[in-house]
């Protein structure tokens, strides 16, 4: 291997673009991977005749004309027929209060909506909804999201910036701050929870009204064939340049000599040498468990010893003898009666009804997924320490799950 050799740790999502633009860049690239198929966490499997799809669900920036397409094409992404338009976000159900909201493209009907419910709210709801419409028609392209900005020039993204300049005051001040933090004033304890579950409780105002702005110019789409679709386009661009990729290579440690990476030593022992070396591990495993520590500063140690971090889900996914052509694809039901599981109660569902698309499920038949947020430390000791219990607990799980489901989609459990 020459000095011009690119080493890539990974062949998911990440892994795989930075491959990409290595070899559109001219340098032999070679990726590895520990599993034995490309994807890291834009996960899919079979069971039986059904697609679970545990990854990406839907793209964002697929509106004719945004400069975020330039960049799909130079990663081999061609969405031409295989996307979906998004025009429902999701629904929202509180069992407790009887309330239910749609979060559709119509912006109008979402503040007015929101204000039947939580009309002492009305100043927190329009904060939200005035950030969505002042970020409608924003191209994603002018936040330097249209091409990597390590080989980008300075002076277009520069020029990008200045495009969005109206956008500015968006991404400061109030709505910099977290959803959760945002709604703590509302007055009315429901609104809280449904906004919050937009997206999740910690990421800033700006962001929610990003999506909602997204939604409202059918700028969002769901992938027709699912995350699977979008990892083999990546890896045929890949390999089409010229790209190598390396299954079943765990990597034990990344090299260094003289203060900078020049290979990686394998699992097995085998030692691979590079002029570069681009981790798209996770950022612990590379700086603590690849590089031993050594390259993790002060800002590292504090962000990694006490950042929160994003919560774990358990996903629980039914293959189901029923179509479902008039549910929204995404809803969050609020359960009048919790349950508890792995030591934590449960008061939200969050279900996907995959019927957007026939890859998912045979004729007449459909792919319900539940996520709970969940304590990964439980379950992964339960699955080590104790097989039985952990097949047992899952088994209880679902039929918890099936039965809240019940109530809305009467007969599902049979």
């Amino acid at each position: 291997m020459t000095d011009r050799q690119v080493i890539v740790i990974g062949a998911g999502l990440a892994g795989l673009s930075a491959g990409i633009y290595a070899r559109r860049c001219g340098y032999p690239c070679l990726i590895v991977e520990q599993h034995s198929a490309a994807g890291g966490v834009a996960a899919a499997w079979r069971r039986k005749d059904f697609l679970i799809d545990g990854g990406v669900h839907f793209m964002i920036g697929t509106k004719p004309g945004r400069s975020l397409q330039a960049l799909y094409r130079e990663l081999g992404l061609d969405f031409q027929g295989r996307l979906v338009e998004m025009r429902t976000y999701g629904r929202y159900i509180d069992e407790n209060k009887g309330r239910r909201i749609d979060v559709t493209q119509d912006l109008d009907r979402l503040a007015r909506d929101l204000k039947g419910y939580s009309g002492d709210d009305a100043f927190l709801i329009d904060g939200l909804i005035n950030g969505a419409r002042r970020l409608r028609g924003l191209d994603l392209g002018q936040l330097g999201l249209s091409r990597p900005p390590e080989i980008a020039r300075e002076w277009g993204m520069l020029g990008d910036l200045w495009k969005a300049r109206r956008a500015w005051k968006y991404f400061f001040g109030k709505y910099a701050r977290s959803m959760a933090e945002f709604t703590s004033k509302s007055s009315d304890p429901w609104l809280r929870p449904l906004l919050n579950n937009l997206f999740l409780p910690d990421v800033p105002v700006w962001f929610v009204c990003l999506i909602l702005a997204l939604l409202a110019e059918g700028d969002l789409g769901y992938l027709k064939n699912g995350c699977q679709d979008l990892v083999q386009s990546l890896e045929k661009k890949y390999q089409a340049l010229g790209g190598q990729l390396a299954y079943n290579a765990a990597v034990e440690e990344i090299l260094v000599e003289e203060g900078r990476a020049c290979g990686l030593r394998l699992a097995g022992g085998e030692v691979l040498r590079a002029g570069a070396v681009i981790s798209a591990a996770d950022g612990h495993s590379t700086l603590f468990n690849l590089l031993a520590g050594r390259y993790a500063d002060k800002a590292a140690l504090r962000r990694y010893g006490e950042w929160k971090l994003t919560p774990s889900f358990l996903l629980a996914s039914f293959g189901v003898s029923r179509e479902f052509p008039q549910e929204v694809p995404f809803t969050t039901i609020s359960l009048m009666h919790p349950f508890s599981i792995d030591n934590r109660r449960v008061e939200n569902l969050f279900v996907r009804i995959l019927n957007y698309s026939p890859a998912f499920a045979p004729k007449g038949k459909t792919v319900i997924q539940v996520e709970i947020e969940a304590d990964f430390d439980y379950w992964q000791n339960l699955r080590l320490s104790d097989q039985p219990r952990y097949d047992a607990e899952k088994q209880r799980v679902a039929a918890e799950v099936l039965k809240r489901l019940e109530k809305h989609y009467p007969g599902l459990a049979g």
